[in-house]
């Protein structure tokens, strides 16, 4: 570090003497400034330790005023050079400064300025020295917490320990890592440092460091390093996540059963021994593509998570659904991406996973920002097994209902809607769309002249209903 006032004031060889009656502090001196002029402030910028011979202070209002501007600009101290143009320090300039509180001390003839200069001088580049090797040590440090397989989590750990203090990252509004207990939101007690971290993403990533903390110039290496670090874990997201949705698309079609499917999840890191529950986000057209790559929240940490649909689907071993469910909303709404949460029912083996697959997807349909499981309604059963043709049998009794609407205005689907909702009641139907009782029965003849099938027979209805769920769940 810098040599203090009191160091080189009983630095040997230089004879220094203190006069006056300030006194001397282990302030660190940032420099030597040599000067002759009578008012030298302006070229001062404080820290200094300002020597003069007093040439030009023949009079005790000068050397006052020499005083005065030495002190204004922040000056630690005084060293008066004598023997050349004076031969002690004189008076009025120790009254000032000593009423100013400003330490001086004598130079005697013997001891040149460039002496003192030059041990300030070696000091501060002994210090600047000793600063860019411990720059570098960090530098490495945190280089190889990356290197050698520890992560972010070993970064941020090493970087820590070098700052001394506590450190937190945040991503997406969620706390990724801390190596602290004290809260890092707004209007905390504890006083924060906040740096942005780029990542190329909308994730409002922050690096927290509490105050006060050490080698300051670390911050912006460390900054770069977690930038490089979380933009390779998002791009190992969206592969892991590609290539279990593969996986996941093969169990869920039924291509992928038994012995094969449970190896290949085993592989991806789910366990077919245990339940796993099934939850499962849908976004916006704007948002649906940053799931592919979107951490999840620290309670899903050991969770597997797979790109599906336009889906992400993340396979929690056990643990309440409902409190997990909640956790990933409250997440996804502080990431500032809308979106719902279908959540799937906890089954072993992977037909079980397909069931939790296909519960937390009709789940979704409901529309809420978490969606609990509920039984699986039979269009969904059915759904399950790609053999059956169902979108094909939907379409072929749809299609014309749909080609109609589009064509006259007629609104069939939403009435065949309506009327299967309320068990098949005309009033209900006409009351609920504001339609007269006859205006239905019409309707409801003309979808079974287009589809073929007659709404106010049961088969017919059921299969109806079938093909209108189809469509909701294939929508």
């Amino acid at each position: 570090m810098p040599i203090s006032l009191t160091d080189l004031l009983s630095a040997k060889d230089l004879d220094l003497a203190i006069r006056g009656s300030a006194a001397v502090t282990p302030v660190p001196v940032q420099w030597v400034a040599v000067t002759e002029l009578e008012d030298p402030s302006p070229f001062l910028s404080g820290g200094e330790v300002v020597l003069t011979t007093g040439m030009r202070q023949r009079t005790g209002a000068v050397q006052r005023r020499f005083v005065e501007s030495v002190h204004r600009a922040g000056a630690l101290a005084i060293g008066f050079g004598t023997g050349l143009s004076l031969e002690r320090v004189p008076g009025p300039l120790l009254e000032e400064a000593n009423r100013l509180g400003l330490p001086v001390f004598e130079v005697p003839y013997r001891t040149p300025f460039i002496a003192v200069g030059k041990l300030v001088a070696d000091a501060l580049s002994a210090d600047h020295v000793e600063q860019l090797q411990e720059l570098l040590s960090g530098h490495q440090v945190l280089a190889k917490a990356l290197l050698s397989g520890r992560g972010l989590t070993g970064l941020l750990k090493d970087l820590a320990g070098i700052l001394g203090t506590d450190v937190a990252l945040q991503q997406y509004g969620a706390e990724v890592f801390s190596t602290s207990l004290r809260a890092t939101g707004p209007g905390t007690q504890t006083a924060w440092h906040r740096l942005p971290i780029a990542t190329g993403m909308r994730d409002r990533c922050t690096l927290s460091v509490a105050k006060p903390f050490g080698h300051p110039d670390l911050l912006a290496y460390a900054q770069s390093l977690i930038s490089v670090e979380l933009n390779n874990q998002a791009r190992r997201r969206v592969s892991e996540r590609a290539v279990n949705g593969q996986l996941l698309d093969d169990i869920v079609a039924g291509k992928l059963t038994g012995q094969d499917a449970v190896h290949r999840l085993r592989a991806a890191g789910v366990s077919t021994e245990r339940r796993q529950l099934t939850l499962l986000v849908e976004a916006g057209t704007a948002q649906a593509k940053l799931l592919a790559s979107l951490p999840l929240p620290p309670a899903l940490q050991d969770a597997v998570s797979a790109t599906c649909e336009e889906r992400l689907a993340v396979w929690v071993p056990d643990g309440d659904p409902a409190v997990l469910a909640a956790e990933l909303g409250s997440y996804l709404q502080e990431a500032g991406i809308p979106a719902k949460v279908g959540v799937g029912g906890a089954y072993a083996e992977p037909a079980g996973l397909r069931w939790g697959y296909y519960e937390a997807k009709e789940g979704l349909l409901r529309g809420a920002a978490v969606n609990e499981p509920d039984r699986l309604s039979l269009a969904s059963l059915l759904m399950a097994s790609r053999d059956v043709p169902l979108a094909d049998l939907a379409a072929e009794a749809l299609d014309p209902l749909l080609a109609f609407d589009a064509a006259h205005d007629a609104e069939l689907v939403p009435t065949l809607e309506k009327y299967l909702a309320v068990n098949g009641s005309v009033a209900k139907v006409a009351q609920a769309l504001g339609l007269h009782r006859n205006t239905v029965r019409y309707r409801l003849t003309q979808i079974a002249d287009l589809s073929g099938y007659d709404p106010a027979v049961t088969a017919d209805r059921v299969h109806l209903y079938l093909a209108l769920s189809v469509r909701r769940l294939t929508a």
